[in-house]
């Protein structure tokens, strides 16, 4: 993926022999859509002239004109390699704009652009890298996704314990086949549950490579007659799944969070960034942490957060800020899950960030000693909500989250989870696993 022209574009899909273009995009909850067009149409959908019906489409349902058009993102062209080698089928990334040319203010890839925008406004550019977790599970005598594994593998194992090594090594290698840059993969502590992880790149990009990442897992987990599923909890006697991501904020060519100066070598900027993701988690959870199940990852026992702690070594903190590498230097949020629309995750966690530079938000004052915890014992710092309920209330509560997400698409995000906890405490248990193992 690069820089890429409507000609080159045009011309890279005649010589690689495309016959089919999936022109995709992300509804409000994160799920990739697509639209499949003939490589005739192709030119037509780089003058932004495709028509699509989004009636069905979350966040846009309710327009009263829901016919936009999808715009493609140039540079997010790729040959899907997992395709027939004959007639071969590309993707393009696309932004929902509406009919007089506009942007759709409700585009979750919109939301999170106008966040970065208003970073770069201050002359700032963030940096992120994932850390994406997920099961493997087998499937039953119909195709169909199961809990069942039967491995044993822990952290780091390698085969013939893990079992998954040999669709995981596929996976890395259909991504860096996308032109994706992948720094490393292994098993993770649960047996059957993976990470793979990127090299950090700037937070757009970041977002469209894990839609593309889930993507790509899921197709070939099923080439290896396996599920895969980025469920955070799927089990309860083991560890869940989460999406650690690791912050960085660069301005005029230098990551501003080190300090060479400072005994710690942390910058006042660093200090306030964490602030602002500390003061801000209780009421974006319902954007980093999405479903039921997903407060069932963020219990104590399982080396997830639960209380706005920030620290440098412990597992179980919110915020987490390694050891200073100078450029390397990067702040951690451990509370999000995989399951989590990224494009509103990242946006509304630079936003918190963001407020936290501008408002000079110090976290509470750590001691001199190695572990920042010890500053933090005998404090009520909070925690973060206990279930999806909770969420809701402290989202709804929220003037800032309006601010950043908008207040219609706010309102529609609250009514569907509120749907969501509903219909969880009628069905519970039968219906959480199909809804959350299917299809997240």
């Amino acid at each position: 993926m690069g820089n890429y022209t409507t000609e080159e574009i045009l011309r890279m899909a005649e010589e690689e022999d495309v016959e089919f273009i999936r022109l995709q995009f992300t509804d409000m909850f994160g799920t990739l859509k697509n639209i499949a067009i003939t490589a005739r149409e192709l030119p037509r959908a780089l003058n932004h002239e495709y028509l699509i019906d989004c009636s069905f489409i979350a966040g846009i349902s309710g327009e009263r004109e829901p016919d936009m058009y999808l715009r493609p993102d140039l540079d997010t062209f790729s040959v899907l390699p997992w395709r027939p080698q004959q007639g071969k089928v590309a993707r393009l990334l696309c932004d929902i704009c509406r009919p007089d040319g506009t942007p759709y203010p409700g585009s979750s890839r919109y939301i999170l652009k106008k966040t970065v925008d208003d970073a770069l406004a201050d002359g700032y550019t963030c940096y992120v890298d994932p850390e994406c977790e997920f099961f493997l599970f087998h499937t039953d005598d119909n195709g169909m996704p199961t809990t069942v594994t039967h491995e044993q593998a822990g952290y780091l194992d390698i085969s013939p314990l893990d079992l998954g090594e040999n669709a995981r090594r596929d996976m890395v290698l259909t991504l860096e086949d996308m032109g994706y840059e992948v720094e490393s993969s292994h098993h993770e502590t649960a047996p059957a549950q993976h990470e793979i992880d990127f090299k950090y790149g700037e937070v757009r990009k970041m977002a469209d490579c894990l839609m593309t990442f889930k993507m790509a897992v899921r197709i070939i987990a099923k080439r290896h007659g396996l599920h895969a599923t980025f469920m955070p909890k799927p089990k309860k006697e083991v560890n869940g799944s989460g999406m650690h991501l690791h912050f960085s904020l660069f301005k005029n060519g230098r990551n501003i969070f080190q300090d060479q100066e400072n005994p710690e070598k942390l910058s006042d900027e660093a200090y306030y960034f964490a602030g602002g993701l500390l003061a801000h988690s209780k009421e974006m959870a319902l954007i980093t942490n999405p479903l039921v199940n997903s407060y069932k990852r963020l219990v104590p026992g399982y080396e997830a957060p639960t209380k706005l702690t920030w620290t440098k070594n412990n597992q179980d903190s919110l915020v987490r800020i390694s050891d200073p590498r100078g450029d390397e230097t990067r702040i951690e949020l451990r509370s999000p899950d995989p399951a989590a629309n990224p494009y509103l995750v990242f946006a509304v966690c630079l936003a918190a960030g963001l407020d936290g530079i501008r408002k000079k938000l110090m976290p509470v004052e750590a001691s001199d000693s190695p572990g920042f915890e010890e500053g933090q014992k005998g404090e009520d710092l909070g925690e973060l909500p206990e279930n999806l309920k909770e969420a809701i209330t402290l989202f709804e509560e929220s003037s800032w989250i309006k601010e950043i997400l908008g207040r219609e698409f706010c309102e529609e995000y609250a009514a569907a989870k509120k749907k969501e906890w509903m219909r969880y405490t009628t069905e519970i248990t039968k219906w959480e696993l199909e809804e959350y193992l299917y299809r997240i």
